[in-house]
């Protein structure tokens, strides 16, 4: 009996499950806690963690320019103000010029839109009819996609005229902030550290001017061959054409769609003549432009393209499309710096073998 006694204690003694307690301790507990804030804190700011990646973006595109007119004898405050007071007389003489025409052509698109299925639909091919439904259900497709792109849009606007503002802060005092914030690194890694903000600075500045160059060169073709086309709104379809152009691939082609729709007005001649400019333009911009634009700098993968842009989109809007393709076009160059240990041995070297054979095709 004592035998067996002292066996039955034993299995239920405190170190068997059975007699376990759950306990959370206290430095757990806390680091649930900052989880949690930190989670809120994202939701309640990630927007103005926008409005900053989009004043980095402008910074490093402006940065070279702002040196340039420093070194002709003005001190870096002048020089920041000149730069961007140019840029603003440029931007505020265009819609001065063409405020009152893009005025009264988005009230034309807006009464088109609004008579889409007795202007248009009727226009179609009896097969294509029937494939896409009658003109109701198109025009609430197309009028609730606009209304969504139109709010992201102009949010996006408002994100890029906080974001100027910030900007020239930033180029005023760009050595120091960035001395300031590589303080914070451990001494061991800011060699890659200062290596990975000079390849970050080359390719977000090749973004930015690769962008700002094919967008301009797009808006000034489609103004040009939809007024020689006779299209409706040419102006403010040229300028969707130029603004959609910012995402490289895949933009300009959604900036088609409100094109045709209104070449269609016109006639269906007409339509197809719009779609066959958009599909060959966006076929010259994608080959030939955009890497003499661009560069060897920023080289991404149509399909890293669309997958960056679709993130970026669900995320924050046509803001966070635009950011999320320099901060994807970076991951090579985080790869090669930071990752390698982490890495197969050959996983790195591969990938830059393929990059540079894509760049060679």
């Amino acid at each position: 009996m004592p035998v067996e006694t002292s066996r039955r204690a034993a299995s239920t003694g405190p170190d068997t499950p059975a007699a376990r307690t759950p306990s959370v301790s206290w430095r757990t507990l806390f680091k649930v806690l900052a989880a949690i804030a930190l989670v809120w804190l994202w939701i309640q700011i990630y927007q103005l963690v926008l409005v900053l990646l989009v004043a980095v973006l402008l910074a490093v595109t402006l940065f070279p320019v702002v040196e340039w007119v420093e070194q002709r004898g003005l001190s870096r405050v002048a020089a920041t103000a000149l730069v961007g007071a140019v840029i603003v007389v440029l931007v505020g003489g265009f819609l001065w010029m063409t405020w009152s025409q893009l005025v009264e052509e988005t009230r034309y698109l807006g009464t088109e839109l609004g008579q889409m299925d007795a202007n248009w639909v009727g226009r179609l091919p009896p097969w294509l009819r029937d494939a896409i439904g009658d003109g109701a259900r198109i025009q609430s497709a197309v009028v609730s996609a606009a209304g969504s792109f139109g709010w992201s849009a102009l949010s996006a606007v408002t994100y890029m005229v906080l974001g100027f503002v910030l900007t020239l802060y930033l180029l005023i005092e760009a050595e120091a902030t960035k001395d300031w914030l590589v303080a914070f690194v451990p001494q061991q890694h800011r060699p890659r550290v200062e290596q990975t903000l000079a390849e970050c600075r080359s390719v977000m500045f090749a973004y930015v001017a690769g962008n700002a160059i094919t967008s301009v060169i797009a808006f000034a073709c489609t103004l040009v061959a939809l007024s020689l086309l006779k299209v409706p709104a040419a102006l403010l379809l040229a300028l969707i054409a130029g603004l959609t152009d910012f995402v490289p691939v895949i933009g300009f082609v959604v900036g088609a769609f409100p094109t045709i729709l209104i070449a269609l007005s016109v006639s269906t001649t007409t339509a197809l003549v719009v779609a066959a400019f958009y599909l060959a333009y966006n076929t010259i911009e994608n080959y030939l432009l955009s890497p003499w634009a661009y560069g060897d700098r920023l080289k991404l993968s149509n399909v890293a393209i669309i997958i960056a842009f679709a993130i970026g989109a669900q995320v924050a809007g046509v803001i966070g499309a635009l950011i999320a393709l320099p901060l994807a076009a970076i991951y090579p160059s985080i790869e090669r710096i930071w990752l390698r240990r982490q890495l197969a041995d050959d996983t790195v070297r591969q990938h830059a073998a393929i990059e540079r054979q894509h760049r060679a095709g």
